[in-house]
């Protein structure tokens, strides 16, 4: 690689003596002997002319395109890369980097290249174009060069500079924007993401993982990257974008790299982090908000309902359920969701709010997920828990204030009153009987509520307050109801206003004492053998009257007691005889016999 044809004649002459089938050993030993000769005599006419009293011509450099910034310019020491046309004065050209496809590469000052290019190549700017007038006395003198150059030829040289670099280079850094917030960086065996452009020193790109739209993704300090790009990484944060010049012997040194990076060439990077962890890492929980009294913790086995904002640790979003409008549900610790996230979902509050980081192998691993998720990608989740519960959960009683007289308690069958606030565990009101400016009303054990919120107001005092926590399965269940969300622990505030003891399941009235021993006679007020339905109207009112007996709550009495005249009166003819007469007690028990006999 030299300027001119002194070594293109030598090698020329080689092959030819090849031709005429000379000895190869023969053919080198004269390329040798020409190439020393030649050599020396360009150094003795250098010297010649440095030495020289008369006076002797200098090169003339002409700067005709100076790029607006030079970072560097070239001195001697310096290793460089540049094309070049060679002509004579008349613009004859006789030599070619372009023609040749590749840049000459060489290093300055140290009589690598004709002693008139070494000297106008100093001070040349990364993408300068100059023209070097070389005299003969700095080019090939009073000798020429073979056939192509004649003696005493003045010599054109255009060059344009492609590289620079010296082997007391190291990369340079520099950082074009700070990480805002930056609680890590980079170390050796960290894994990393990162995007980048790479381009030649002269500003032509060979790479961009943009264009890929995918990020690069390697281990530091392991062999992965370039040397240069190894170090250059150490320190980084995610989001601190840096540029680095590396030099070729920590890029890609003498080979290159495939067609777009040639040989010697310094690579230029920026590089913008998007990601690091090490394989060693664990989930990282960091407590934002924990509510006050935390009373429960979940544990493995818990039924979770959580909202959460996804995103990548340079903050972009790549998934919510806010916008949803809807809760993740899930099972915790039983693997239903990433590791990572079974593992940070383990001892939360309800009404907590936590951020998890979890790295890829406790997330998606080096495949990610789908087109939102890429391979080896860390995920940080805010959290915010809006309940849980357990699946052996059973209902919840805290009494907030209770009577001191006290002496009768709701019961199954009951008819009762009651106000009520129903929330989610967030606080979030679904339900108030305030909204219907009077207490709410239920027969208990009529299956007319939810079994939770049954079982919660049972063993009740009248004027008796108390917070009845609900878990779902004795609530609406997976699917909800209303506005009640699908998996929904609910919160209800009780206070019971009234109660109406009330009668068994399939009774319309029951005898708080002893029945008359002939019940029949006591109903025949008249005697006339036979009850019509004011008689008995009549017998019913004033047992109920005296406390000695109870009818069903809470409907009607005049329609109870006509249901159960109805009831008695198996002949339809609206009349009781003593034979149609029957207690409930005995009609069961007969029942019961027709069964056993089938």
């Amino acid at each position: 690689t030299s300027t001119g044809p002194l070594f293109g004649q030598c090698l020329n002459s080689c092959v030819l003596s090849s031709i005429h089938r000379q000895p190869r050993r023969y053919c080198l030993r004269m390329w040798r002997l020409a190439f020393g000769f030649r050599l020396k005599l360009a150094l003795v006419l250098w010297a010649w002319a440095e030495s020289s009293p008369g006076p002797v011509g200098d090169i003339v450099v002409d700067r005709y395109s100076v790029p607006k910034r030079c970072r560097r310019e070239v001195k001697d020491g310096d290793f460089v890369r540049y094309h070049y046309n060679a002509t004579f004065t008349d613009g004859k050209q006789f030599d070619s980097s372009y023609d040749r496809g590749t840049p000459f590469f060489g290093v300055v000052g140290q009589g690598r290249q004709l002693a008139g290019v070494d000297k106008g190549v100093v001070g040349m700017c990364i993408n300068e174009r100059r023209k070097i007038t070389v005299p003969p006395h700095l080019a090939y003198g009073n000798q020429g060069a073979g056939d192509t150059i004649p003696p005493d030829t003045t010599l054109v040289f255009d060059l344009h500079l492609l590289d620079i670099f010296n082997r007391a280079d190291q990369v340079q850094t520099r950082v074009i924007k700070s990480s805002k917030n930056c609680t890590r960086s980079v170390i050796r065996t960290d894994f990393v993401r990162f995007h980048f452009n790479g381009t030649l020193l002269d500003g032509t790109r060979f790479d961009s993982s943009y264009e890929r739209s995918q990020t690069q993704d390697s281990l530091v300090g392991e062999g992965w990257l370039i040397k240069g790009l190894e170090e250059g990484l150490l320190g980084m944060c995610v989001g601190e974008i840096r540029n680095f010049i590396i030099p070729p012997f920590l890029a890609f040194g003498e080979k290159g790299f495939g067609k777009e990076i040639p040989p010697h060439a310094t690579v230029v990077y920026d590089i913008l982090l998007e990601d690091l962890h090490n394989p060693k890492d664990d989930i990282i929980v960091e407590v934002q908000e924990l509510p006050e009294p935390c009373t429960r913790k979940s544990v493995a086995g818990d039924y979770i309902r959580y909202h959460y904002n996804g995103t990548f640790l340079n903050g972009v979003t790549f998934d919510t359920s806010y916008q949803r409008n809807s809760t993740y549900n899930t099972y915790i610790g039983l693997g239903y969701v990433i590791s990572g996230m079974d593992k940070g979902l383990q001892g939360v509050c309800v009404g907590e709010k936590r951020r998890i980081i979890m790295p890829p192998h406790l997330a998606y691993g080096q495949q990610g997920a789908g087109k939102d998720i890429p391979g080896s990608a860390v995920l940080v989740f805010d959290i915010h828990v809006i309940d849980f519960h357990n699946p052996n959960d059973s209902v919840k009683v805290d009494i907030t204030f209770k009577p001191e007289l006290c002496n009768e308690t709701s019961e199954i069958n009951d008819f009762i009153q009651y106000h009520y606030n129903c929330s989610l565990l967030d606080g979030t009101l679904l339900f108030t009987s305030s909204d219907y400016g009077n207490p709410q009303d239920v027969v208990l054990g009529a299956d007319k509520v939810i079994d939770g919120l049954d079982e919660g107001l049972r063993g009740m005092c009248v004027g008796e307050r108390r917070t009845v926590i609900v878990p779902p399965h004795l609530g609406h269940g997976e699917k909800g109801g209303g506005d009640v969300p699908g998996s929904a622990v609910l919160r209800f505030e009780l206070e019971l206003v009234s109660v109406q003891k009330g009668v068994p399941e399939g009774y319309l009235f029951v005898w708080l004492e002893d029945s008359p021993a002939d019940l029949f006679e006591a109903l025949d007020i008249n005697h006339d053998k036979e009850v019509p339905l004011e008689e008995f109207s009549e017998f019913i009112k004033l047992q109920v009257a005296e406390g000695k007996g109870r009818l069903k709550p809470p409907q009607d009495p005049e329609v109870v007691i006509g249901d159960m005249f109805k009831n008695q009166d198996r002949n339809k003819d609206g009349r009781i005889t003593a034979e149609e007469l029957k207690l409930k007690v005995q009609e069961d028990e007969e029942r019961e016999d027709q069964h056993d006999e089938l």
